[in-house]
């Protein structure tokens, strides 16, 4: 019952001709805004204001459109996490009738159901199911789940038992929303990922009146045996999938995702790249591709953005200031900052590709006598509290001992300078600092001493030994000598306002960096390239990313924006890496006359990933769900594809 699309885009698209529906063009044809009437939508996920990775970011960003278009009939469903809800959420009591009986019917039979308000923009309205509250029916659930699914959960699996409990909860207040509503709606059901997967199994199963979306942001089986560094790419129709999944002790996971996937009455991906993943891992190709977005935030003024950037990037200057003292023999302002950022996956993310092409980097700038240098940041939190808790300040300290230094020397030099011109006498050079003024700037200069190189890690790691990055740094010898042109800076956490060491949120840090580097193999979109576009930074991608796919395929020069694609499909590792490479060494050649008026073109990228339309996709998976789960009430029409 699935209905093949094409998107007009094969002579582009490096993916099989027959993809889903992802073009621009045409989307003005599918219908202006506002929901359906009598039709409530309910949008689940384990991520609703509770951060694990970027699926917050999705909902988060898209909540205002959704909210615009949808109004009080929008509703996320997501768990109580109770760290997250005292900062994120509003608690309130339902103004819909029918919310207020399904949330009282649950709460009367053991549950903790909470209503409230994200406050994020657009403020949509969620229900958090506590998971916790209803452990006690666990054991139940999953022999339920296997009588009606044939799925066993093994009980060392945390998070698969979170999902347990979640989907049945979701089921729950599917099934009591559907029976307390006097006017019986029509409810529409999306559900993000794995963990949320069995909520749309079940409601499936008990045959309820909801029609029903499963997006994918990644595939499990495909996120691991990327991890586990095979040719993924170029076999996937050869995996034998239960034995992979099997093998990796996810099998039970991998059923309640490929169910989720069946039992849609539409699945989505959010890239052609994860649509053939999809086809292949979960064995049923996707309905519609519905890229991510942004909420961009256009400026006035051209210059406005260019200032924020000289602004942010003097904070990365005054942390570099601290980090090398001592050792600080280069030009700040003939210095780039490049960055990655991320999950920490080495190769998924390509951390490894990025770490080689530094070290060619490196060489190239060296032998070609060049006055550039590169301080590279690794922003990419360890899974695991690897890292101890004394973070190396001393370099910030030392820094702002000499800026006081500095000030009260300048401060007693402009006094005599004032009294000396007030009597009309020009200054005596030799007069205006005493000895104690030199004395206290030698002891400054002094305390800037150190024998050792500055630290490539801002931390101390627990396993520092076993650290892929360190490891590889190691191997590849660039430890921040002065003969260096490329200097490493690896900062294990995430980036924080508060922090005393790097005390920049994350927006502040890109935008005063020049040129993002994410050289992923697997990446199922991509939002670190996308914010970097918004922001108006060059960024690195490869035809691996969705991100990078989606940029091929509107753009006709992509690299002439600042968007960068490195060929990761169709080349040998080692040929990408030299083109990553060229990418890095090219752009470092450019004067800064040339970085102002690319950072100008890739910033006029960020209307193509802006939500006001990449949310047209989410509206268009609705209305194609309704008509084939209520067929006699509602119908679709696929839009003709766009040449």
């Amino acid at each position: 019952g699935q209905s093949a699309i094409s998107c007009g885009s094969a002579g582009r698209c490096r993916w099989p001709a027959r993809c889903p529906v992802s073009s621009l063009p045409g989307l003005e044809d599918w219908g202006g805004p506002g929901a359906p009437e009598n039709v409530v939508l309910f949008e689940v996920a384990w991520e609703v204001a509770n951060k694990v990775g970027g699926i917050y970011t999705v909902l988060q960003t898209k909540a205002r459109v959704t909210a615009d278009e949808w109004g009080e009939s929008y509703v996320l469903v997501g768990p109580y996490v109770e760290s997250a809800v005292r900062t994120q959420v509003e608690l309130l009591e339902p103004p819909q009738p029918a919310l207020r009986r399904t949330l009282a019917a649950m709460n009367a039979q053991g549950c903790k159901v909470h209503f409230g308000r994200w406050l994020i923009e657009g403020s949509p309205a969620v229900v958090l199911l506590d998971v916790g509250a209803t452990a006690w029916s666990l054991e139940r659930w999953k022999g339920e789940l296997w009588e009606s699914c044939a799925i066993g959960v093994p009980w060392y699996d945390r998070e698969a038992n979170d999902a347990v409990l979640f989907g049945f909860l979701v089921a729950w207040f599917l099934g009591e929303f559907a029976a307390q509503s006097e006017e019986r709606p029509f409810i529409v059901g999306h559900f993000h990922e794995w963990l949320a997967g069995l909520g749309l199994v079940l409601s499936r199963a008990r045959r309820l009146p909801v029609a029903t979306i499963f997006t994918t942001h990644a595939t499990l089986l495909g996120r691991y045996l990327c991890a586990g560094s095979v040719d993924f790419y170029n076999n996937l129709h050869s995996f034998d999938v239960d034995k992979e999944a099997g093998e990796r002790q996810i099998y039970h996971r991998y059923c309640l995702e490929r169910a989720a996937a069946h039992c849609a009455h539409v699945l989505t991906t959010v890239s052609h790249v994860t649509a053939a993943e999809a086809e292949h891992l979960l064995k049923r190709k996707p309905d519609l591709v519905t890229p991510n977005g942004l909420n961009v935030r256009k400026f006035s003024a051209m210059h406005e953005f260019q200032n924020l950037h000289a602004q942010s990037k003097a904070r990365v200057q005054e942390f570099v200031r601290g980090h090398f003292y001592g050792h600080l023999d280069f030009d700040l302002d003939k210095t780039l900052f490049f960055f990655i950022a991320g999950r920490y996956e080495f190769s998924n993310k390509g951390a490894d590709i990025f770490l080689e092409a530094l070290a060619r980097l490196n060489y190239l700038l060296r032998v070609t006598g060049s006055e550039v240098t590169v301080v590279a940041f690794f922003i990419m939190p360890p899974f695991a509290p690897t890292t101890s808790t004394w973070s190396r300040c001393k370099g910030q300290a030392v820094r702002k001992q000499l800026w006081d230094t500095a000030n009260a020397v300048k401060e007693k030099f402009g006094k005599k300078l004032y009294e000396s011109l007030l009597v009309g006498n020009l200054p005596d050079m030799n007069k205006m600092l005493d000895r104690e003024d030199f004395t206290m700037m030698k002891r400054a200069i002094f305390a800037t001493q150190r024998q050792s190189f500055p630290p490539v890690c801002t931390h101390n790691m627990l396993d520092d030994a076993t650290d892929p990055i360190l490891t590889t740094i190691r191997r590849i010898g660039l430890f921040n000598s002065s003969n260096d042109r490329v200097k490493i800076i690896f900062h294990p956490e995430f980036l924080s306002s508060t922090s005393p060491l790097l005390p920049v949120d994350y927006e502040e840090f890109v935008r005063g960096c020049h040129l993002g580097v994410f050289p992923s193999y697997y990446e199922p979109w991509g939002y670190t390239p996308a914010e970097c576009t918004v922001m108006g930074i060059p960024s690195v991608s490869t035809n691996l990313s969705g991100f990078g796919c989606f940029m091929e395929e509107h753009i006709a020069d992509p690299s002439a924006y600042g968007i960068y694609i490195v060929d990761r499909r169709f080349r040998a590792p080692e040929e990408s890496c030299a083109q990553l490479t060229a990418f890095l060494y090219g752009f470092c050649q450019q004067s800064r006359r040339q970085r102002i008026v690319q950072r100008n073109r890739t910033e006029r990228l960020s209307d193509l990933l802006d939500w006001k339309y990449l949310g047209r996709y989410y509206t268009f998976a609705r209305r194609m769900a309704l008509a084939k789960a209520f067929p006699e009430n509602f119908t679709y029409e696929p839009p003709e594809a766009a040449a």
